[in-house]
């Protein structure tokens, strides 16, 4: 097995483009404004993502992760998350970068098909934990996730308007490394994560691989007037009438719809094609036969297979340490 010694670096395939947009300026009107865009690659954009995903894991292996935009965490008085990632007084352990496929720092986006590395390499001793944890974060976006910003975009399937921005396809990558670790079993992460600070979960508990699920090779979009998406989040399915609940005192849709402040909870990709979300446990009778119900209805019970909490896990982790 390798030791948490040295650089560790992943090469990926970027299946679609992905988004990690830059920050530039523009004058109007004697004001300066910010003005979001795909075309440079900002890295914190990126390893915040990854930061996200690696804290779905902590929870789903019942380790405890804060809200990095809301934390309490700070100097050495942190959770497991903020230990390897860093917070208020408390230094990141590795530096990161992304390179090109000519090994070189890469400075512009990343578009489909381009093969594209991410470098870790320690500032402070990094341990077998945290690098497994690490490992299998990757491994989870890649294979059941989807990476940067804008991936709450919906896929369709009119030909006028698959061209446009907000029916594109970002995010989702393909590993292209082998396995590095050997991997240590659940059971060895388990105990290491319950070593950390325990911090109530809150409004996040549902952000926990123990909630998520995932269905590769089915999507959700808008064919013709309706949208098989708004369907699942429970809106009504005419396109001018899409951002309406079927019915407005539904708990489930509303949460799985979200609101211009706070996302969806459904995220679904045509090319390749690959949906999933997550279940929330504060909400009565919504457990995972009730989302595959909802998928049920618009991809009928036949040929996709729906994974989800415990079976993901198993995939992505041994039983047993194979130290």
């Amino acid at each position: 097995m390798i030791l948490g010694k040295g650089e560790h670096t992943y090469q990926f395939k970027a299946l679609t483009d992905l988004w990690i947009g830059s920050v530039t300026f523009e004058e109007k009107d004697d004001q300066i404004k910010e003005k979001i865009g795909p075309n440079r690659l900002i890295t914190t954009g990126l390893l915040g993502s990854i930061r996200w995903w690696f804290e779905v894991l902590v929870r789903g292996l019942g380790g405890s992760a804060c809200d990095p935009t809301d934390t309490k965490c700070e100097d050495r008085n942190h959770c497991v998350a903020c230990e390897i990632f860093g917070c208020t007084g408390w230094a990141r352990k590795f530096r990161f970068e992304v390179l090109g496929e000519d090994g070189k720092i890469k400075t512009d986006q990343i578009k489909q098909n381009q093969i594209f590395s991410l470098r870790f390499t320690p500032l402070r001793p990094i341990c077998d934990e945290e690098w497994n944890l690490l490992d299998a974060t990757l491994r989870l976006i890649a294979e059941y996730g989807a990476i940067g910003g804008k991936t709450v975009f919906k896929p369709t399937d009119q030909s006028g308007r698959a061209s446009k921005p907000h029916h594109k396809d970002y995010g989702l990558v393909q590993m292209t490394t082998p396995q590095q670790l050997d991997g240590l079993s659940r059971g060895v992460l388990e105990t290491y994560l319950s070593k950390w600070r325990n911090i109530d979960r809150g409004d996040f508990a549902w952000a926990s691989l123990q909630r998520f699920w995932c269905v590769n090779g089915r999507y959700l979009g808008r064919q013709g007037n309706e949208s098989t998406f708004n369907q699942v989040l429970g809106r009504r399915v005419a396109k001018n009438q899409g951002q309406r609940l079927v019915n407005p005192n539904d708990e489930i849709s509303k949460w799985l719809a979200g609101s211009q402040q706070e996302s969806k909870k459904v995220f679904s990709f045509k090319h390749p094609a690959r949906t999933f979300g997550f279940v929330n446990p504060r909400l009565i009778d919504f457990d995972f036969d009730a989302m595959k119900q909802r998928l049920q209805g618009v991809w009928g019970k036949d040929g996709w297979e729906f994974l989800a909490g415990e079976e993901i896990i198993d995939q992505l982790l041994p039983k047993e340490d194979r130290s």
